[in-house]
C-alpha cells in the first residue's frame, strides 16, 4: 500500500519539509514506512472556482481509471492463468515506477489548463478501455465457437455431428431411404430409454397416418373398375403409426446413448375434390415433422443427419483451425495486456498527481508552495503511519483523522491507494 502525503512549506525550503514528513513516518523512532521524493510539477493553477470543481470530478476520474487499470491486469490473469507480475510499466515493475515517478511532460504538456489534461488523460484510457471490451468480446466469442465445436465432436448420439462419431463400417449395414414418401431417420436414445423405444417405435404416432380406403385385398374383382375412391373414401377411419414395421435397426452405441434408424412414411396425399364446377387440388400432409416432435416428447431425439464420409475430416480441420485462432487471439490479447497496462497505470499515476496538486492549492493556497512525498507502507502498518502523520503534521486544535461528511479529515493532503 502506498500513501502519497502534501504538506505546506511555510515559506520554509522544501528539505525542511522533507526531514519533518520523514521523521513523521519513515524513521527508526517511527518505521512505518518507506518514503520516497514525489515530484509534483509546476501545473496551470487557472480560478479556483474551476479547480474546486475539477477536485471534486477528479476523485470519480480516479476512480475510473483505476477500474480500467484493474480490468487489463484481471483479463492479462485470466489469460495466463497465474498472477499478473509479468505486467509492466515501461519496462519495470509497477512499485518501481510508482517509487521512481517522474511526470512526462512530452505526453503530458505542464502548461495546458488542468481541466484540458484531465480531459486528454482519461480520454486516451477510455479508447483503451473500449478496445479491450471489443478484444474480449471478440475471443470470448470464438471460444464459444470452440467449445461448442468441441461438445459437438466428443459428446454423445443425442448431441454430436453424427459425422464425426458414426463408422464407415457401421454405415455399411444401413439401408437408408428418402423417396416421395418413404425416408430413413436416425433416432438418439439415452440407453436408460431403450427398452421402453424398442417396445413402442412401431405405435408412436398412432393416429398421424390415415390408412382407411377400398380393400383390394379381401375382394380383387372389383379392382380398377370404377368404385368409391379419393375423396369419396374416408381416408382417416382408420389410423396409425408411419413408421413401416420391421425397419427398426441398431446402428452404433456409445456410453450414454444407442443411435437407430427406422424407416417412416413421412408424407401422405390428400386426394383433390369437386366444389361444384370447380377442383380443389389434393395436398402433401407433412408426417415426419409431426412424428419428429412426437418423439422428443418422449425423449428420443431424431437426428436431421445425412451421411458424408468426408465431413468427419472436414470437421477434425475446422475444430483445429478454430483452435489456432483462439490460442492465436489469447497470445494477442496478452500482447495487448501487457502493452496497455503500462499505458493505462502511467495515466492513472498522472492523474493522482493532479489530484495532488489540486487539494494541495485548495488546501494551502496561492502562491504554490508545497511539498509532496510518496510513502511505500510496512505490511500492517497503514493506520499506524496515519495516525502518527496527523500527530506530527496536525495542527495542535484538530482532532486527528475526524471525519468531514463521512471522509476522513487530516490537516494535510493524503492520498492512500494499492498498485
Amino acid at each position: 500500500a502506498y500513501q502519497i502525503v502534501s504538506i505546506s512549506n511555510a515559506g520554509g525550503a522544501p528539505e525542511q519539509a522533507y526531514r519533518k514528513m520523514q521523521s513523521a513516518g519513515a524513521c527508526p523512532e517511527n518505521p512505518f514506512a518507506e518514503m520516497f521524493k514525489f515530484e509534483v510539477p509546476s501545473l496551470m493553477v487557472g480560478t479556483l472556482d474551476n479547480l474546486m470543481t475539477l477536485s471534486d470530478d477528479l476523485g470519480k476520474t480516479d476512480a475510473i481509471v483505476e477500474s480500467i487499470v484493474r480490468k487489463i491486469e484481471k483479463t492479462a490473469v485470466e489469460l495466463s492463468g497465474k498472477k499478473g507480475s509479468e505486467l509492466t510499466v515501461g519496462g519495470v515493475p509497477a512499485p518501481r515506477y510508482i517509487q521512481q515517478f517522474a511526470w512526462d511532460y512530452a505526453k503530458y504538456p505542464n502548461r495546458r489548463p488542468l481541466k484540458e489534461l484531465v480531459a486528454l488523460i482519461s480520454g486516451g484510457v477510455s479508447a483503451i478501455d473500449e478496445e479491450l471490451k471489443q478484444l474480449s468480446q471478440s475471443f470470448a466469442d470464438k471460444q464459444l465457437a470452440l467449445s461448442e465445436a468441441k461438445r459437438k465432436k466428443g459428446g454423445n448420439f443425442l448431441v454430436a455431428d453424427l459425422n464425426d462419431v458414426i463408422s464407415e463400417q457401421a454405415m455399411r449395414d444401413v439401408r437408408v431411404f428418402n423417396t416421395e414418401y418413404l425416408k430413413t431417420i436416425f433416432i438418439a436414445v439415452p440407453k436408460v430409454d431403450r427398452e421402453k423405444f424398442e417396445n413402442t417405435i412401431e405405435g408412436i404416432g398412432s393416429n398421424l397416418v390415415g390408412y382407411g380406403g377400398p380393400d383390394w385385398t379381401t375382394d380383387s374383382r372389383n379392382l380398377g373398375k370404377a368404385v368409391m375412391y379419393g375423396s369419396l373414401v374416408d381416408r382417416h377411419g382408420k389410423r396409425g403409426s408411419p413408421v413401416v414395421p420391421g425397419s427398426l435397426k441398431k446402428v452404433q452405441e456409445d456410453k450414454d446413448s444407442i443411435l437407430f434408424t427406422v424407416t417412416i412414411l413421412k408424407s401422405q396425399y390428400e386426394a383433390g375434390y369437386f366444389e361444384g364446377d370447380e377442383f380443389q387440388a389434393g395436398t402433401k400432409v407433412n408426417i415426419e415433422e409431426e412424428f419428429t416432435k412426437i418423439c422428443r416428447e418422449k425423449r428420443f431425439i431424431v437426428r436431421d443427419f445425412t451421411y458424408d464420409p468426408s465431413q468427419a475430416s472436414r470437421s477434425a480441420m475446422a475444430l483445429e483451425q478454430l483452435q489456432v485462432e483462439v490460442d492465436g487471439m489469447r497470445t494477442g490479447l496478452t500482447r495487448w495486456c501487457k502493452t496497455h497496462f503500462g499505458e493505462a497505470f502511467v495515466a492513472w499515476m498522472h492523474i493522482k498527481v493532479i489530484r495532488v496538486f489540486a487539494e494541495s492549492v485548495l488546501r494551502y493556497g496561492l502562491p504554490v508552495d508545497f511539498t509532496a512525498v510518496l510513502y511505500k507502507v510496512a505490511p500492517g502498518k497503514d493506520t499506524a503511519l496515519t495516525q502518527a502523520l496527523d500527530k506530527a503534521l496536525g495542527s495542535d486544535n484538530a482532532d486527528a483523522g475526524d471525519e468531514d461528511d463521512g471522509e476522513e479529515y487530516h490537516d494535510f493532503v493524503l492520498l492512500k491507494f494499492d498498485p
